[in-house]
């Protein structure tokens, strides 16, 4: 018998999230299972759809609660750099990839049907993250090329992810690279340097 009264809905949601990101960091986005997050909290599986509307949403604020880990993760890290936070960020990428390796990958093996949009909150949230890479990008730039920030950490993420992904499914190995992780930090390095010599003055 599900616990229908034992918790308000915004008490619900988070204890959702909660199990729910248990769950899929145990088993991945393949085999993670409504139903099991359902069991696992003593509610009904309806319980779970009438808070989320749909499997989907349910999956999308699972992710976002991966987002926000992983951005803690960023904050930790940077706040124990030394002189070298763009290091310190490859390293947290990777870091939290391989340690959060099944909700990590759940990000980006659930697609959001074409007809649901992200909502706003759930955007910002997960927008916290490149949030954190630009204003570490931005301080390595001249002020006047500082307005590039923000996509030039998208475009670095980018690479990085690109890094992290081969080197966690196998795909490096198989390449013969033996470094990855120096290999996405000198891609990094060399795409802020670009970035502040194209914005140096002339003289």
């Amino acid at each position: 018998m599900g616990r229908r009264s034992d918790h308000t809905r915004e008490e619900l949601r988070k204890l959702i999230v909660s199990e729910g990101h248990r769950h899929m960091a145990e088993v991945g986005f393949a085999r993670f299972s409504a139903r099991e997050v359902a069991k696992r909290i003593g509610y009904t599986i309806g319980t779970l759809y009438n808070v989320f509307g749909s499997y989907d949403r349910m999956v999308m604020a699972i992710n976002t609660r991966t987002f926000e880990l992983w951005a803690d993760h960023l904050r930790r890290l940077l706040s124990r750099a030394s002189d070298d936070p763009i290091r310190t960020l490859v390293e947290a990428y990777f870091s939290f990839a391989r340690d959060n390796r099944n909700a990590w990958m759940a990000i980006y093996d659930h697609r959001l049907p074409p007809e649901m949009p992200m909502p706003d909150d759930e955007a910002i949230r997960r927008g916290v993250l490149t949030e954190i890479v630009a204003r570490e990008v931005a301080a390595g730039l001249p002020p006047e090329s500082a307005v590039q920030a923000p996509g030039l950490a998208r475009s670095l993420i980018a690479t990085v992810h690109g890094h992290c992904l081969f080197t966690l499914n196998g795909t490096f190995a198989l390449m013969g690279e033996e470094h990855p992780l120096e290999t996405a930090l000198t891609r990094v390095r060399e795409s802020i340097a670009a970035a502040r010599d194209k914005g140096a003055p002339t003289v």
